[in-house]
């Protein structure tokens, strides 16, 4: 199994209308069948400490059966669609991609 997380930097941090355009956005990804489980978050108000970062605006994390599951999302007109539709929003992402053991 593949655990595939993005967080998003929004151009206009702290925007709600943005961050909602986001996630209107993320949610159309889940109509792509290789995708096993899909959730979208935001930070969590949880206690501020060294090892937590929150300076993201919005987190999607998806589970795929594999790695060839995971590129054929990546290839996905629904997934370009929502790169081309969303792309202003954002300044920066970074994606971790997990195997899991």
């Amino acid at each position: 199994m593949l655990r595939h997380q993005a967080f998003f930097w929004l151009k206009r941090s702290g925007s709600v209308a943005d961050r909602d355009a986001l996630i209107t956005g993320l949610r159309t990804l889940a109509a792509i069948p290789h995708i096993d489980s899909m959730d979208i978050g935001i930070p969590a108000a949880t206690e501020a400490r060294d090892v937590v970062d929150s300076g993201w605006d919005v987190v999607e994390t998806m589970e795929f059966a594999g790695t060839a599951e995971q590129k054929l999302y990546q290839d996905h007109p629904t997934h370009q669609a929502f790169i081309a539709a969303c792309g202003h929003l954002w300044e920066r992402v970074v994606v971790y991609d997990a195997k899991i053991v």
